[in-house]
């Protein structure tokens, strides 16, 4: 279901909007469409931020498991931390 709604824009922008759109798509189909794309973009752009901190936390974790098992399995040799 679509909503009518008015956006009020620069000359300049509605200028490119309407060379961008072309006479093949209406100013609305355009703007849609390019707002469409920048929602999923933005949506991506969270996920894979949540993704990276998750991927970080457990890195964390794991490095310092690794650690501990080298220092169990090699006492003598001291182990970096960064």
């Amino acid at each position: 279901m679509k909503a009518k709604t008015s956006v009020t824009l620069s000359k300049d922008v509605l200028a490119q909007v309407d060379r961008l759109a072309g006479s093949k798509q209406s100013r609305s189909a355009f703007i849609e469409r390019v707002l469409r794309k920048f929602l999923r973009e933005r949506s991506r752009t969270a996920l894979h931020a949540r993704d990276l901190a998750r991927i970080n936390r457990a890195a964390d974790q794991l490095n310092l498991e690794a650690a501990e098992v080298l220092e169990y399995q090699a006492p003598d040799f001291p182990v970096q931390e960064d």
